[in-house]
């Protein structure tokens, strides 16, 4: 697949099929998306392959505390969150065509914690990753991990596989630490789902909006 077919057919799938990946084809892709660049070559990243077993306990635990626990923990990183215009609408626009498609009404609070729950079982998918970062290291290397999975997302792709890069996860983090051994001086950033996207089901059909160049764009020095 060419690089520009990869990254216009590339969309987060959030309903897949239980078809199992073989390591060998993980390996290969992690393999081509180490090849990312990051700062100073330090690559910064750690990520953390989940299947089988390991992944109906990590789902099952972090189900299990998020009952117990219903406010998110939060993220265990600093970060902010304040949002303001056009992001507000853009985020609530792809909301509101997730939610049409998924058939969950606008105030269904029920029909939204489940759905939100979903990420907790990486969609369903056969292989879930979570990635992790050194606390020592510096914001830029958050940008580092980005373009880790950006280059996941697309080697993917590339070989007829389907993602979801999932925020998600780096809420309820305790529990993830702990089944999966994560070491206290690492951060828990987030998770990706990888798998065969389930054609079938029809939140799968959202192919999310893209501003024009107009919106983000400023040429300098161009006649």
């Amino acid at each position: 697949m060419h690089i520009d077919d990869a990254l216009t057919a590339r969309k987060s799938i959030r309903a897949f099929r239980p078809d199992p990946v073989p390591l060998s084809l993980v390996t290969e892709i992690l393999e081509i998306a180490s090849r990312a660049p990051s700062g100073t070559n330090i690559q910064p990243w750690k990520v953390h392959v989940v299947a089988g077993e390991t992944r109906l306990r990590l789902e099952a635990e972090v189900l299990a505390h998020r009952e117990t626990q219903p406010a998110d923990e939060g993220a265990e990183f600093p970060r902010t969150s304040k949002r303001k215009e056009p992001y507000i609408t853009r985020m609530r626009t792809l909301g509101k065509e997730m939610y049409s498609l998924l058939g969950i009404p606008k105030g269904d609070k029920e029909a939204n914690w489940r759905q939100w729950g979903r990420n907790y079982q990486f969609f369903d998918a056969p292989v879930g990753l979570i990635f992790t970062l050194d606390k020592d290291l510096d914001a830029m290397s958050f940008i580092d991990i980005g373009i880790l999975m950006q280059s996941i997302m697309l080697a993917a792709k590339a070989r007829g596989l389907d993602t979801c890069a999932q925020g998600a996860w780096n809420n309820y983090w305790s529990v993830t630490r702990r089944v999966l051994g994560v070491p206290e001086d690492e951060y828990i950033i987030c998770g990706m789902s990888l798998g065969y996207a389930d054609e079938s089901a029809p939140v799968n059909t959202l192919v999310a909006e893209r501003e024009p160049l107009s919106d983000f764009v400023t040429f300098h020095g161009f006649d």
